[in-house]
C-alpha cells in the first residue's frame, strides 16, 4: 500500500539506525508527543533498537487519556438522562469516570452510541428531534474541523437538539508546559504529523527557541520516526534548535487553511486542565458565544462535579514523561484494559495500553546490537 509498505523497509531502518549511531556521541533525551506514535514505536520495538545514548520520553499525545476526570463525569451525567442520545467515538466508552464509564451507563439504560463522525450524531439528531443529542467532542487540533463542522451546520440548519461537550485540547501548549517543568528532562520533540496536517508549523519556532530545543515534525510509520529522530539528534549534536519538517507528504508550513477558517469560526482559545497533569493556559478550545447554544455543558446543569483519580494510578506521570508504565505498580496488576484504573491503559493511544498490548511488561530490556533482524521490524501478529 502505497505510503505503508515502503515506510516498514527493514533494508532502510537500518540505514537511518546505522545514520543515528554514527551521529550520537553523548545522552540525548527525545519526547514524541503523539500517543499514535508511542504505539508504532514500542509494537516495533524502535526504542530497542536506538543506540542507548538515544532515550524516546512518551508525551501527553493521547486525547483519550488528557480528557479531566471532571469532563468523563459531566459525560456519563448527561448520557444517563432519559431525554438524552448521548453520542461518541469507541474509544471514549471504557475510559473510567470517579465510579463508571459509558458502558456502564449504557448497561443501566441509557442511550449511549458509537459514531464514526459528529456528522452522524447531527443526523442522529435530524432524525430524533423530539431528543437531546449530545456528541463528545474531544481531540488535539486533528479532530477540531469535523467537529466545527458539525455545530456550523446544525445552527445554520436549525438542528436546535444538538449540541456538543467540549474536551479539545492544543498541543503548542503542552509542549511549553513541559518544558517548563522543573523535572523535565527532555531535550528535543517529535511533533505529531496529524495535528501539524491541519495547524501548520507556525506555531513552533517560538518554542523551539524559547525551549532551544528542535522539533522535528514526523509521521507514524517506523521509517518517518527513525528519520524524525536522525533529524533531531543531528541538530542537537551541533547545538541546533530548529523546526524541521520530516512529513511533507501530509503537513505545509501554513496548514488547511480551510480547517483553520472553520476552527476560528466555532472555536476560541481557553485554559484547559488536562487529565494527571494539571490547568495548562491557553491549551484548548471551547465555542464560542455565537455557537454557545449547542455547548452541553451550558445546555445541561453538569457543575459542581467532584472527582477523585484512584490513588494507586500513576497515569499522570507516564503522560507527562516522568515514568515508563511499567514503573507503576499497577501496571498489569491492578491495572489492565478489561480493569483499567486510568485513561492510558484503556485507550487505544495510551502509553500503558501500549506496553500492555505489546508485552513489555518489565522495563526495556538491552538494546539490540548492530545486526537488526528483519523481523524486528515486522509488525507483531
Amino acid at each position: 500500500m502505497k505510503y505503508i509498505d515502503e515506510f516498514n523497509d527493514p533494508e532502510l531502518a537500518r540505514r537511518l539506525l546505522g545514520e543515528i549511531r554514527a551521529t550520537v556521541t553523548r545522552p540525548w533525551a527525545l519526547m514524541e508527543v503523539c500517543g499514535g506514535q508511542t504505539h508504532s514505536i514500542i509494537r516495533h520495538g524502535i526504542d530497542q533498537l536506538l543506540p542507548d545514548e538515544v532515550e524516546l520520553i512518551h508525551g501527553p499525545g493521547c486525547p483519550v487519556c488528557v480528557t479531566p476526570l471532571d469532563v468523563i463525569d459531566k459525560a456519563l451525567e448527561i448520557a444517563a438522562r432519559p431525554d438524552v442520545i448521548f453520542c461518541s467515538f469507541g474509544d471514549m466508552l471504557r475510559v473510567p469516570g470517579t465510579d463508571r464509564d459509558l458502558f456502564r451507563v449504557k448497561g443501566e439504560g441509557g442511550d449511549v452510541r458509537v459514531v464514526y463522525s459528529p456528522l452522524d450524531a447531527l443526523d442522529i439528531a435530524r432524525k430524533n428531534p423530539d431528543r437531546q443529542v449530545v456528541f463528545f467532542a474531544i481531540g488535539f487540533e486533528t479532530t477540531a474541523p469535523a467537529n466545527a463542522m458539525a455545530v456550523h451546520q446544525a445552527r445554520r440548519l436549525g438542528v436546535d437538539n444538538f449540541s456538543l461537550l467540549v474536551s479539545h485540547v492544543r498541543v503548542p501548549p503542552a509542549i511549553d508546559a513541559i518544558m517548563s517543568a522543573p523535572a523535565c528532562r527532555v531535550q528535543g520533540f517529535l511533533a505529531a504529523g496529524h495535528v501539524c496536517s491541519v495547524m501548520g508549523t507556525a506555531e513552533y519556532p517560538d518554542l523551539a527557541e524559547k525551549h532551544r530545543v528542535p522539533v522535528v515534525v514526523t509521521g507514524f510509520e517506523p521509517l518517518d520516526i527513525l528519520e524524525g529522530i536522525r533529524r533531531a539528534v543531528h541538530q542537537l549534536e551541533r547545538g541546533e534548535h530548529r523546526v524541521e519538517n520530516a512529513y511533507p507528504r501530509a503537513v505545509r508550513e501554513q496548514g488547511n487553511p480551510a480547517a483553520l477558517r472553520m476552527i476560528e469560526e466555532v472555536f476560541e482559545v481557553t485554559d484547559r486542565n488536562w487529565r494527571g497533569i494539571g490547568r495548562i493556559p491557553t491549551s484548548g478550545w471551547r465555542l464560542t458565544d455565537a455557537f454557545r447554544a449547542h455547548d452541553a455543558e451550558h445546555r445541561f446543569d453538569v457543575a459542581g462535579i467532584r472527582t477523585e483519580e484512584p490513588a494507586a494510578c500513576r497515569a499522570g506521570e507516564v503522560l507527562q514523561g516522568l515514568i515508563k508504565p511499567t514503573e507503576c505498580a499497577a501496571f498489569g496488576t491492578t491495572c489492565t484494559p478489561r480493569t483499567p484504573l486510568g485513561a492510558t491503559m484503556v485507550s487505544s493511544e495510551g502509553a500503558c495500553a501500549a506496553y500492555y498490548l505489546y508485552r513489555r511488561m518489565t522495563d526495556t530490556p538491552a538494546r539490540q546490537g548492530s545486526r537488526i533482524p528483519q523481523e524486528e521490524m515486522n509488525p507483531v501478529g
